[in-house]
């Protein structure tokens, strides 16, 4: 029997997916040729009639054939790049996009004249946020909170991975309800869902909420929540509706549940003159910026990302009085 050679092998996976409607056929073609064979596109061009054992030919093809029923690419290769560093993805997470590198940027902005922020990072998903931030930022703590133990676990992979593991901890909540369960200044903290080491306690800021209770507070909480109006999930296409978890693009009925349920609780959670970021859908710029200057925020601004959409807006919690200048 012939071997396929690399060039054969690629143009017979271009076919596959062309047929299949996926959108860059080519490029997918290519990017699983180079997953697969481990060849790089100079090493291709310069060696195209070379064979491809018959192992990694049926590996191959039959990674084409899933991808041919729009399993996202990143769910096959478990790769994803952001922010210039390389996540494990699965099913279990949206993959990162481009994007959200947009809130990044803003939350390094924020954080660019503390030494040591601690920041909130909440439905935290694949922690490639949370986990950026932490590379930009030494000097920086995080904690990231997700309602799915299968998210939690990719996180705290990548943590792992990208070597910030002691600078993170990745709880387990609906939204804040386990945030505001944790107790500190008492020793061990308390356990929920899926940890990494557990940092100083003595470098973690209480507050005093409206409540009278103490909560750790942040000098930044960034979120990326699920933000889809219900209605509109199924008319999404079919790598995004079929194979990403609904629970990570679900915003209820108008898409801004969320959105509600954050910003309502947020100034408990914030230092006085901490900041709230989230990432936004391109049209609830107004929306959310009207939930941030209900509940008190200042500051607040709308920002675009590269292709000139509206993306993140923030705003900030209110100075103490005897700190203004």
């Amino acid at each position: 029997m012939n071997r396929e050679t690399l060039t054969g092998l690629l143009k017979k996976g271009q076919i596959i997916l062309a047929k299949a409607g996926i959108r860059d056929a080519g490029l997918d073609a290519w990017l699983l040729l180079e997953y697969i064979t481990g060849k790089s596109r100079a090493y291709y061009f310069a060696h195209g009639e070379e064979c491809v054992t018959e192992e990694n030919a049926e590996r191959y093809l039959e990674l084409i054939s899933r991808r041919a029923g729009h399993i996202p690419l990143q769910h096959l290769t478990h790769q994803a790049f952001f922010m210039g560093y390389e996540f494990y993805v699965d099913e279990n997470v949206l993959v990162p996009r481009q994007d959200t590198e947009t809130l990044v940027e803003l939350g390094l902005e924020c954080m660019k004249t503390l030494e040591n922020p601690h920041i909130l990072d909440m439905c935290t998903g694949s922690g490639c946020i949370l986990i950026s931030l932490m590379k930009e930022l030494p000097g920086a703590y995080g904690k990231g909170v997700d309602l799915s133990k299968e998210a939690l676990n990719v996180a705290m992979r990548n943590a792992r991975t990208l070597e910030v593991a002691e600078r993170v901890e990745f709880v387990q909540s609906n939204l804040f309800a386990e945030v505001r369960n944790t107790v500190y200044g008492t020793g061990d903290m308390k356990e929920n869902g899926v940890k990494g080491k557990t940092k100083d306690i003595e470098k973690v800021t209480e507050h005093q909420n409206n409540n009278g209770n103490y909560t750790e507070a942040y000098d930044m909480i960034v979120s990326n929540p699920p933000y889809i109006p219900t209605a509109e999930i199924e008319e999404l296409m079919d790598e995004v509706k079929l194979h990403d978890p609904r629970m990570a693009l679900d915003g209820m009925e108008d898409g801004l549940y969320f959105y509600r349920a954050i910003t309502e609780e947020a100034q408990d959670y914030l230092v006085p003159g901490g900041w709230l970021l989230y990432e936004i859908g391109c049209s609830q710029g107004k929306d959310v910026a009207a939930l941030l200057q209900k509940e008190g925020f200042e500051n607040i601004e709308i920002r675009q990302d590269l292709a000139g959409l509206d993306r993140v807006v923030l705003g900030r919690k209110k100075l103490q009085e005897d700190e203004y200048v």
